[in-house]
């Protein structure tokens, strides 16, 4: 058996603290992952002092050290030895008193306990939890390349790992023919390692070029070329259907119906960010582990970084990315920095592909109409060269071959310099030398933001006015307001115009992050355009027309908001808990929760929900604060029949919508009741039920103000005080926050009540930013405001509220009626998550 890297036997895996451990009063940072980003944020904590102010464990799945997995294919090609890459040992944790507890593999975290949960049984408390939990290989679709117990068949291998790497390098001595799947850098990485092993390998992408994610077609072409000139056989645009078994593998048939033969399979062709952890212990999952600014995500103790984590919409693949957050979680964590924010990474790389050199930066081909484009060719040199120009900036750069401009190139990329008039000159000399201009060379009068016509002096002198930061700067003078892509550019002026001393930017007023408008100016473009899709928003309004993933839902709400039953539904846009119509829980089961207006229910339907627990074995039956009945730990396969067997419309209790209306017996069977609160909640409920909103918003309805059922402290509170009159309030809380509500007005009606509820859950739902829950817009807004606009029609728009709330209403459809209908997709309730056993609340 082969020695576990970092030099401890492979029967050894923890390295302990000590007896003392669990007596130590320093707060415990634990990072789940052991891979280049947790181990790199150890070690930035270590350099911040973090060895002393905190107890640090780590959990790493594999048995051994910290190694460099960038240099797994110089090891698969015999080049480096397992033990060159070890980048922090067994012995290194011990020397730098970490507990280390590698072999065990984290399968869940109880946030609301602050413990996570091991495969060894171990439970460990945490006070701040990192998620690095990194990525896998994805595995395409293919026949066979699975076994009955899920494991994949022998023989096929994913390229992430040491011991993928030693699987593959024992294949290389028992068989002659290998098959990698994926023409990336990866893959192509891994052909060209197994060839050197004497093995005959065909790779196959997809793609109909190679590393199509980094070069165009031309120079996927070249590369091809050169790739098949050291005796690789390459199909491109082309895939595998089957791997051919039955015991290991045989071969693969590819898409075309021909039959290739091979002891090994490679899966290269992308990966995935492992993120089961965060399904399961309820963390906001898009493509990754949705994360902030800070790297925290939605639970404010818990962090993500490197491939697992997904910031402002993206996940890097890159090592450079995982340093950055590193060192920004480090500062954040150890209070270094406080204040310390990561905003993504401009990406440049530099490196070796199957003998050939490549350098890509940035953007591989024009985007938009006025994208200055320059590209040198030279198929038989393998040479390929092109830059992508816009708004004066480089904005990208492919070098294939000959990469002597790497460094002058990357350095106008990150630093937005001023470029060539003579754009040839980016990639061909044509004087003895050239010298780079900076940011404090770039001429006075020099153009930054051609949008909107601002200079550097522009810039300069809102800095010298006093604008201290970057959004004063752009709020002041409307540079990089306009596409947005000169926005690093303005930055490194304000830094340098200040010298270094720029503060914090004052908080973004716009509505999603991938939009560059606030909400109104949002709304008025989605009406003035007709754009009635996510999509179609983003490519008539963001920068580029790029996507930004965590401005999907919001804007789905929006323009549901907007259109009602107009809006063209796109279920990427959706969270999870939208897509099933059900709230997922952190065992990756879902809750069900009928709805029961008012909290009103029958004898039929008691029996009906107790019949259907029973047939679908539901594990706990709870009554909800709301006046509810939840049915928790439904499989995803199973909403659909208990749908059918409820016969009940959805109760919305998983969405960021109205929720529910809780009421009090009222006139009817209280002695102190002034009026039929019962009654009025159930008019509430039936006609607001479902509709969107930024925040989820619950209501209550009650008939005296003694408050039984809790008026005073929801989003819209109603209260009787006599002679048919009622107490409206808004902005109330219960929660984590605890807020009684404004009073909004008093008024005389049921009617009334229902108008002015309506009313202002239509202003909140225009004008809220995106899940700002009531008790927070209206102090934002101001009571006096809201007043004036609601009762005295202060902006004119009373009947426009009222129309958007009927048009809400008016689209109105059961979900759980519609997908049983027609499901959005073929998989909607397939089952894609692995279940976790919990313990369950006893029922006394």
């Amino acid at each position: 058996m082969a020695a576990v890297l970092g030099g401890r036997p492979e029967g050894v895996t923890t390295v302990p603290l000590g007896p003392d451990a669990e007596l130590d009063p320093r707060p415990r940072v634990v990072v789940v992952g052991n891979g280049m980003a947790g181990a790199r944020l150890v070690e930035e904590l270590l350099e911040r002092g973090g060895g002393d102010q905190f107890a640090i464990t780590v959990f790493g799945e594999e048995p051994h050290g910290t190694y460099n997995r960038i240099m797994l294919s110089p090891v698969l090609a015999g080049e480096t030895h397992e033990d060159e890459i070890v980048l922090n040992s067994h012995d290194w944790y011990a020397d730098n008193g970490i507990e280390l507890r590698s072999g065990v593999a984290v399968t869940r975290v109880d946030l609301p306990a602050k413990t996570v949960h091991g495969d060894d049984g171990t439970v460990t408390g945490y006070d701040h939890l990192v998620l690095a939990t990194g990525s896998s290989s994805f595995v395409p679709p293919m026949t066979g390349v699975h076994r009955d117990d899920g494991s994949l068949l022998p023989g096929v291998v994913g390229f992430r790992t040491i011991d993928d790497t030693r699987v593959m390098l024992a294949a290389a001595t028992e068989h002659e023919r290998a098959v990698v799947v994926g023409g990336g850098l990866l893959g192509l990485e891994a052909a060209r390692a197994l060839q050197g092993q004497g093995m005959q390998v065909d790779l196959l992408h997809a793609a109909g070029h190679l590393m199509n994610a980094q070069l165009d077609a031309d120079a996927g072409a070249i590369l091809k070329t050169s790739v098949e000139a050291l005796g690789i056989t390459v199909h491109c645009g082309l895939t595998a259907t089957e791997v051919i078994g039955p015991d290991r593998v045989r071969g693969v048939v590819l898409a075309d119906g021909r039959a290739v033969d091979a002891g090994l399979l490679v899966l290269a062709a992308g990966i995935r960010p492992r993120t089961e952890v965060a399904v399961r212990s309820g963390l906001e999952v898009q493509r990754g582990i949705v994360v902030d600014d800070q790297l925290r995500t939605e639970d404010p103790d818990v962090y993500a970084v490197g491939e697992c984590a997904q910031h402002r919409g993206t996940v890097y693949g890159l090592v450079s990315p995982v340093w950055e957050q590193a060192r920004v979680l480090a500062d954040v964590l150890t209070g270094t920095d406080p204040t310390a924010e990561y905003h993504g990474s401009r990406t440049a790389t530099k490196l070796k592909v199957a003998g050939v050199d490549v350098a890509t930066m940035g953007v591989t081909g024009p985007e938009r109409d006025d994208d200055e484009f320059l590209v040198i060719s030279e198929p038989r040199r393998g040479v390929h060269l092109s830059v992508v120009v816009r708004d004066d900036r480089l904005v990208g750069a492919t070098l294939l071959g000959d990469t002597s401009k790497v460094a002058y190139l990357t350095q106008a990329f990150d630093r937005g310099s001023p470029l060539p008039a003579r754009r040839i000159e980016l990639l061909v000399d044509l004087s003895d030398g050239k010298a780079e201009v900076g940011v404090a060379e770039l001429p006075a009068d020099s153009q930054v933001c051609n949008c909107n016509g601002v200079s550097k002096a522009a810039i300069c002198e809102a800095v010298a006015g006093g604008c201290t930061s970057v959004g004063a700067v752009m709020d002041r003078t409307r540079a990089g307001k306009g596409c947005g892509s000169c926005k690093g550019l303005v930055g490194q002026i304000v830094e340098w115009a200040a010298d270094g001393d720029v503060t914090e930017d004052p908080a973004a007023d716009w509505y999603v992050p991938g939009i560059p408008l606030a909400k109104p100016a949002l709304i008025a473009a989605v009406r003035e355009q007709d754009l009635r899709s996510v999509s179609a928003v983003f490519a008539a309004l963001a920068p580029a027309g790029a996507e930004d993933a965590r401005s999907k839902m919001a804007l789905t709400s929006l323009l549901k908001t907007v259109w009602g039953s107009d809006f063209v539904r796109e279920n990427d846009a959706t969270f999870i808990n939208d897509r099933v119509h059900a709230n997922i829980q952190r065992d990756g089961t879902f809750s069900v929760v009928p709805q029961m207006k008012g909290g009103v229910t029958s004898v039929a339907q008691l029996r009906t929900i107790a019949d259907v627990a029973e047939k679908y074995e539901v594990p706990m039956i709870k009554v909800t604060g709301g006046q509810r009945i939840d049915l928790l730990g439904v499989r995803k396969e199973d909403l659909p029949g208990m749908w059918a067997d409820l016969g009940m419309p959805s109760g919305y209790a998983y969405g960021k919508s109205f929720r529910t209306v809780k009421t009090c017996v009222g006139s009817d069977f209280c002695r102190f009741g002034l009026d039929d609160s019962t009654g009025l909640g159930i008019d509430l409920e039936t006609r607001f039920q479902g509709i969107e909103s930024p925040a989820k918003m619950k209501l209550a309805v009650v008939g005296c103000p003694r408050n039984c059922a809790e008026a005073y402290v929801k989003d819209v509170g109603v209260v009787a005080v006599g002679e048919g009159r009622w107490e409206v309030y808004v902005g109330g809380a219960a929660g984590a926050s605890v807020r009684k509500g404004d009073l909004l007005a008093t008024v005389t009606g049921r009617d009334a009540v229902v108008q002015l509820a309506g009313r202002f859950m239509q202003y909140y739902r225009e004008n809220a930013h995106w899940l700002e829950r009531t008790y927070d817009f209206v102090p934002r807004v101001g009571l006096e405001k809201i007043q004036a606009v609601l009762l005295e029609d202060s902006e004119g728009i009373v009947a426009d509220l009222d129309a958007g709330m009927q048009r809400s209403i008016d689209a109105y459809t059961d979900p759980w009626a519609a997908d049983l209908a027609e499901p959005a997709t073929p998989g909607q309730f397939r089952t894609s998550l692995p279940l976790v056993d919990l313990p369950l609340v006893p029922v006394r």
